[in-house]
């Protein structure tokens, strides 16, 4: 099944294509009052760790080390997808963040653990076996 999962800044302005709007930051956007925003929820628990966000901002880590960081950090609590996944099953789901450069955030590692998890499951869907046929007697 294919799913559209798409990231974009809090700042730029929401679009009728944008589905369900998370914003999936740890911290609040400075300047931005939540009744002037187009979001449909905050959900913080899937962004990188306090400590892991700021080593991150410090350059203390490469792209790909805090790649595999946060990838382990979700890998880590599989329930903190939950939210997102349901979100991403109902239709597009537009992950949103504060950061300048989005395809260089967090969202774009985000997405890749939401789409290997919905598939995941509906590989595991496809190879469950179908319920049985039921050979009852119905009453007529």
């Amino acid at each position: 099944m294919n799913y559209d999962i798409r990231f974009k800044r809090i700042y730029q302005p929401a679009d009728a294509t944008d589905g369900t709007r998370i914003l999936v930051d740890r911290l609040w956007p400075r300047g931005q009052r939540k009744e002037d925003l187009a979001l449909d929820e905050w959900y913080a628990d899937a962004s990188p760790s306090a400590g892991l966000r700021q080593c991150w901002h410090r350059d203390e880590l490469t792209e790909d080390a805090f790649a595999n960081a946060y990838r382990h950090q979700l890998d880590q609590e599989p329930g903190t997808l939950l939210p997102l996944l349901r979100a991403a099953r109902a239709g597009t789901l537009t992950l949103l963040t504060a950061s300048r450069e989005p395809e260089h955030s967090h969202l774009p590692i985000l997405r890749r653990a939401l789409l290997d998890a919905l598939e995941a499951e509906d590989a595991a869907d496809r190879d469950d076996p179908a319920s049985p046929t039921c050979y009852g007697q119905s009453k007529s």
